[in-house]
């Protein structure tokens, strides 16, 4: 009761203070552009050229990832998401930014269904997981759960402890790429499929998959699926796995304390370039039916690393940026 009266006499008597989205003039990286296959099929451009607003309440983030106008959204703070678990939906032409390091999704996450051409950005997203519910069985919340999107661009994102997936792209989701990311501390890390169809590319690269148990990702049932320049670090009962019919290209990546670093399903294809193993046991199945794994320099540019490198180069600049969405 105390709590009420109090709330009440700070809205009477300073209402200047209460939290509210503001416009902005600027923000810096925020009209950068996808690569990968998230730069064909017209490009992943999120926001760019809307409106740019900050949120520092989570009702004004669900508020805004809801409008159906392009939209530019700054994330300035840990946000406690309300309910706890709330994925957030939202709507295409959508870029949602953390400020420097300070944005953040706590208890909760997002969800995109049935949208195209949506960045997330220098985000930080954790904690829904449940402590008696280490498998995610009584809870779906993940940190990002996309179905059937198209065009989707998660970047310098840091991601643990979610009471189900961090990552789950879904249901013939599309044209997608994930870079520059951590996922960490947690049991199913990186999921992807939940389909019969074989039409999903998605391109992974300069991640860092640290302790965690599975999915690194599970790759169910895409056409095309590039990995290169990531390191896994500690991951207990497998990394790479290539399901269902899944084309599988990885490409100049570390693997350390890894158990089963890279698995191939009965059906699946496999090639593999310049894989560093070290204190990994289990399978290492590095060229599967790879004559007929596609080539992914006839899609995009990239550039390959040298994969000794990657334990020093990589944890550094993986996760939120200062130097972002300021």
């Amino acid at each position: 009761m105390f709590f009420t009266k109090l709330g009440a006499a700070a809205l009477l008597l300073a209402p200047v203070a209460l939290a509210a989205p503001t416009t902005e003039v600027s923000c810096a990286r925020c009209d950068e552009v996808a690569h990968g296959f998230a730069s064909l099929n017209g490009g992943t451009t999120g926001g760019k050229g809307g409106r740019i607003v900050t949120v520092t309440t989570h009702a004004d983030l669900v508020k805004y990832a809801a409008m159906e106008e392009p939209l530019i959204i700054r994330v300035n703070g840990a946000l406690i998401s309300e309910p706890k678990g709330l994925e957030v939906p939202i709507k295409s032409h959508k870029t949602i930014i953390g400020v420097g390091r300070n944005g953040a999704v706590v208890g909760g996450g997002f969800g995109i269904k049935n949208q195209k051409n949506i960045i997330l950005r220098n985000l930080e997203i954790r904690d829904t997981y449940i402590p008696e519910d280490y498998n995610g069985k009584s809870e779906d919340w993940d940190g990002i759960q996309v179905d059937t999107g198209v065009n989707i661009w998660i970047d310098h994102c840091k991601f643990a402890r979610m009471a189900d997936g961090l990552i789950d792209l879904r249901k013939d989701t599309d044209y997608v790429t994930v870079s520059n990311t951590l996922l960490s501390e947690h049991n199913k890390a990186f999921g992807i499929g939940w389909t019969d169809n074989v039409i999903s590319k998605m391109t992974i690269n300069d991640n860092f998959f640290n302790s965690t148990n599975q999915r690194g990702p599970s790759a169910d049932n895409l056409k095309y699926c590039h990995m290169f320049n990531n390191y896994h670090l500690n991951i207990t009962s497998y990394g790479n796995y290539a399901r269902g019919h899944t084309e599988l290209l990885v490409e100049n990546s570390y693997y350390e304390n890894v158990n089963d670093p890279v698995v191939a399903g009965p059906n699946a294809k496999i090639k593999s370039s310049w894989l560093k193993f070290k204190d990994c046991t289990g399978e290492r199945h590095l060229d599967v039916n790879s004559k007929k794994v596609f080539d992914a320099s006839k899609f995009y540019e990239y550039k390959l690393k040298d994969p000794y490198d990657l334990p020093t180069t990589i944890p550094p600049f993986v996760g939120p940026a200062l130097d972002i969405g300021i």
